[in-house]
């Protein structure tokens, strides 16, 4: 079964002889459960492809369709409701809330959403990202990987459908990167959530199901990678 189904997506920046194609027609679908890798060179389009599955942006044409809801045919506020509900984010950039605790930070968009956490579901995501005991700690507090650590805790806390991963790793060592990708997979396995991830590092990538690269707005499928 199919939970995203991407077609005929296209993104130009500009007009006239200074637009620029992003995205050229780009077709693909993910599915439930599966963990795909995005590639490509810096200004490749991989970017712009992820902000149009996660509703940041708006295709100049095309379709992105989620649990067979058409995203871009929803007004604002349905999209933010949708998107709050059953997207989840990860950057690379942590994007943590300075003044609140790592518990505070994950449970934050249940509490954008005026829904009380599931606490059983909680202590599970702490235990399982390594974190129980670090709940009280401020970002300020935490390693890089700890701090990417509760990014996906966020992340997951909501029970998306889907996880959207902006080079995830890109600002940890190898340890940590290693360490971020097996929760990732296991968060796919586990909890049967669909991750699609962007990544420049080749041996990254090949931790997904498959792989998908986008060269100058096409995109290319690699197919399932080996083991």
């Amino acid at each position: 079964m199919n939970l995203l189904e991407v077609s005929n997506l296209s993104k130009i920046y500009g007009t006239g002889e200074a637009a620029v194609h992003a995205l050229k027609n780009v077709n693909f679908s993910v599915s439930k459960g599966e963990y795909v890798a995005i590639v490509g060179e810096s200004g490749s389009g991989k970017s712009t492809l992820l902000n149009m599955i996660g509703a940041l942006d708006k295709p100049a044409s095309g379709k992105v369709t989620i649990g067979n809801n058409d995203i871009f045919s929803m007004n604002d506020k349905e999209l933010t409701i949708f998107r709050r509900r059953n997207i989840g984010f990860i950057f690379q950039a942590f994007n943590l809330i300075p003044e609140l605790t790592v518990e505070q930070n994950i449970i934050f968009p249940l509490l954008l959403d005026y829904q009380k956490p599931d606490k059983a579901y909680l202590e599970e995501l702490l235990d399982v990202l390594g974190l129980t005991k670090r709940r009280n700690h401020l970002p300020s507090q935490l390693s890089g990987g700890q701090q990417q650590r509760v990014a996906i805790g966020r992340a997951l806390i909501t029970r998306p459908s889907l996880i959207l991963a902006d080079e995830p790793t890109g600002n940890l060592d190898t340890k940590n990167s290693s360490e971020v990708i097996t929760l990732l997979k296991e968060a796919s396995s586990k909890y049967q959530q669909t991750i699609i991830m962007i990544t420049h590092n080749r041996s990254i990538a090949q931790s997904a199901d498959r792989v998908l690269q986008v060269s100058d707005g096409i995109l290319t499928d690699f197919g399932r990678c080996a083991g």
